[in-house]
C-alpha cells in the first residue's frame, strides 16, 4: 500500500470543518482590516530564499526542499511565504500603488524537519504582510490582527511576547557584546550554538537546548544596545498596545529565526508553543532586488491553531448536517426525490436524497447517521396527492407539506 510521505497529512471530515471555520475567521477579519489576498508560487528560484531568508538560518542550511528542473535551474519549494510576497511586491510594481500595501496569504509551505505535534513537513501557513510604512502603528495593527483572530476563535491563555532587535547599527553593537559574553562560555555551548556563534550569534538566543537556555539566563539584553531612535520606536509600540488593551510581555530572548528581521519582533505563545511569530523587516525588499521599503508581518501555522482549538474543546458545534433528507419508494418516487433536492439546493438549502437505490429502511438509517434535521418519504400516494408528511427528527413533530412548493 502506498502511504502519504512522512510529515504530511490528509485533512478531511471533522478536521476539515475546523479548518474551514479557521479560514472563514481569517478571511472575515482580514477583510475588516483591509488586507487583500495574494497567492504566490509554491516553488521559487532558490536564490530568492538564499538572499531573503538568509544563508545562516536553519531553514536554508538544513530544511529546504531544493531540486534542479529539466532546464538546469535550481528551484526550491517555499519554506515560508514572506520572501515570495516580497518578490511579487517588486516584480508586480506594487510600490506604484497607494501605500501601505496590505496583503495576506493562506497556503502550504515545505520544510524538511522532524515531524512532531502540530508541525509537519508540508504545513499550511496564514500570514500577513504590510509594505510601505515604517511607523510603530503598523506593528500595533499587525499584532492587533493576530490578537483579534485568536480572540474571535476563543483561544485562551495566549501571551504576546515583544522585543526589539534594533536597526543594523544597534545589532552591530549588540553582536559585539553578545560575542564577548558567549566567547567566555563557548566551550560549553551545544554544537549548533557553537556554529551559530561564528555565523550569526543572535541565533544562539533562540536555542531550545536546556543547557544553553540555562547558560543564557544572564546574557546581555539587546534592549540595552538600542539607539535613541529605536528606543523611541519600541516605546511607541508598547504605549499603543497598552492603549489598545492588548496585554504583552517584553521578552529580550525573542529574536525569531530568520535573518531579515529588524527592530520589532514578536511571538504569540501558548503553553510553550509559538502560535504566531513575526516582526519588522525593513531591509528585505532591498535584499531581494528592490528599492529599500519598510515591511512587517507575521506567520501562523494553521495546524498549530487547529490543534489548540481541539485541545481546548471550545469550538462551537460545527454541523454540516442536511436540513432535509428526502426518501423515496418506487421508480417515480426516486426520480421525483432527485428533482426536489436539486430545487432545494438551488435555493441554498442543504438537502440530500438516496442516489444508490437503498431500501426505505436503509434510507432512514442513512438519514439518521448523517444527522438530517428533517425527513420525508415520497411514494405513489404522495405523488398522487402532491404532498408528503415531513418529520422533525429533533422534536418528532410531523406536518403535511406540498411537494410543488416544498417548505417547512
Amino acid at each position: 500500500m502506498i502511504q502519504a510521505p512522512r510529515g504530511t497529512q490528509d485533512v478531511y471530515g471533522e478536521d476539515m470543518k475546523v479548518w474551514r471555520l479557521v479560514e472563514e475567521h481569517i478571511r472575515r477579519l482580514t477583510d475588516t482590516y483591509g488586507y487583500s489576498e495574494i497567492r504566490v508560487p509554491i516553488f521559487e528560484n532558490t536564490e530568492l530564499f538564499l538572499r531573503g531568508v538568509g544563508d545562516t538560518t536553519d531553514v536554508v542550511q538544513k530544511e529546504m526542499y531544493t531540486f534542479e528542473d529539466k532546464g538546469g535551474r535550481s528551484l526550491t519549494l517555499r519554506p515560508e511565504q514572506t520572501a515570495g510576497v516580497a518578490r511579487a511586491y517588486i516584480e508586480r510594481g506594487m510600490h506604484n500603488r497607494p501605500q501601505p500595501t496590505r496583503l495576506f496569504y493562506i497556503g502550504p509551505c515545505f520544510r524538511y524537519e522532524r515531524p512532531q505535534e502540530g508541525r509537519f513537513r508540508q504545513h499550511y501557513q496564514f500570514g500577513v504582510e504590510v509594505y510601505g510604512s515604517a511607523g510603530f502603528a503598523t506593528e500595533a495593527e499587525v499584532i492587533s490582527l493576530g490578537w483579534g483572530l485568536l480572540s474571535s476563535l476563543g483561544v485562551k491563555g495566549v501571551s504576546v511576547h515583544i522585543n526589539s532587535i534594533g536597526c543594523a547599527d544597534c545589532r552591530a553593537v549588540y553582536h559585539s557584546n553578545l560575542k564577548a559574553f558567549l566567547g567566555e562560555r563557548k566551550d560549553v555551548l551545544c554544537g549548533l550554538c557553537a556554529e551559530r556563534f561564528e555565523k550569526n550569534p543572535l541565533r544562539v538566543l533562540d536555542c531550545k537546548n536546556p543547557e544553553c537556555k540555562k547558560l543564557l539566563e544572564d546574557v546581555p539584553s539587546v534592549l540595552d544596545a538600542l539607539d535613541e531612535e529605536c528606543q523611541a520606536h519600541f516605546w511607541g509600540l508598547k504605549d499603543l498596545l497598552s492603549r489598545m488593551e492588548i496585554p504583552f510581555v517584553v521578552d529580550s530572548k525573542v529574536v525569531r529565526g530568520l535573518d531579515y528581521y529588524t527592530r520589532t519582533v514578536f511571538e504569540f505563545i501558548k503553553d510553550g508553543m509559538t502560535v504566531i511569530g513575526g516582526g519588522r523587516y525593513d531591509g528585505l525588499i532591498s535584499q531581494v532586488g528592490g528599492t529599500a521599503t519598510p515591511g512587517i508581518g507575521f506567520g501562523m501555522g494553521i495546524e498549530r491553531l487547529v490543534l489548540l482549538l481541539q485541545k481546548q474543546g471550545q469550538l462551537a458545534e460545527i454541523s454540516d448536517a442536511p436540513e432535509i433528507f428526502i426518501g423515496n419508494m418506487g421508480d417515480e418516487g426516486f426520480v421525483r426525490a432527485q428533482e426536489l433536492v436539486y430545487d432545494l439546493r438551488k435555493r441554498g438549502i442543504r438537502a440530500e436524497c438516496d442516489i444508490i437505490g437503498r431500501s426505505v429502511k436503509a434510507q432512514m438509517k442513512y438519514a439518521d447517521k448523517i444527522g438530517a434535521k428533517n425527513t420525508l418519504i415520497i411514494g405513489e400516494t404522495e405523488l398522487q396527492q402532491n404532498s408528503a408528511t415531513i418529520k422533525n427528527m429533533l422534536t418528532g413533530e410531523q406536518k403535511i407539506v406540498a411537494l410543488d412548493n416544498l417548505m417547512w
